[in-house]
């Protein structure tokens, strides 16, 4: 059992305790690439969608997380990869669409940080960007109760997943000046209304 599912099993026993809820598994895509986006509140995030879905997700995560001693090893083991939040970070698109070229699941948290308050963030236009090149749908999913996870009370947390989202299929109106901003938010009020 490699690091992946060993660190799944361990978090999805913790999250049954806790009364995890997931809702939507059925939209999940089968096979073939896609990309995970949701919502942000806490660092339980990413165990929370990747103890959802049936396959590993490959998560982008910022520069930082990778500089602490523990957990950024774990998150190394995770497969997870660095993103340099504030600039335009090209080695992390390209690493983004090789991930999903290699058929598997991206995860991106489109807000780029987490919410304070637990309200939906204006989406950062990077995921647009994805899914332009390499044409895979995104699959939304509102993450809640993940704030003070291990206070919460039983079955106050979990995730709602989302149908799929498809580029090619968003009727984006024609006096949008900024197409990609647009998408990105459409993408978290998606999500918003989950």
């Amino acid at each position: 059992m490699d690091f992946y599912s060993f660190s799944k099993h361990v978090c999805s026993f913790i999250l049954r305790i806790k009364g995890y809820r997931v809702q939507g598994l059925e939209n999940v895509p089968s096979q073939g690439p896609f990309i995970v986006a949701s919502n942000h509140l806490s660092f339980w995030d990413p165990v929370i969608v990747g103890c959802a879905l049936p396959r590993p997700i490959i998560y982008m995560g910022k520069a930082e997380l990778f500089d602490m001693p523990i957990l950024g090893r774990i998150i190394k083991g995770l497969h997870a990869f660095l993103v340099r939040r504030g600039q335009s970070d090209i080695s992390a698109i390209k690493k983004a669409l090789t991930v999903l070229k290699n058929g598997d699941i991206l995860g991106i948290f489109p807000e780029g940080t987490r919410s304070q308050t637990g309200e939906i963030l204006e989406a950062m236009t990077g995921v647009v960007l994805i899914m332009e090149k390499s044409k895979a749908p995104v699959l939304p999913a509102k993450i809640y109760g993940s704030r003070g996870l291990l206070k919460q009370k039983r079955g106050t947390m979990g995730v709602i997943i989302g149908k799929p989202i498809y580029i090619d299929k968003l009727a984006v109106p024609p006096d949008i000046k900024d197409r990609r901003s647009w998408i990105a938010n459409r993408i978290m009020q998606e999500i918003s209304e989950l």
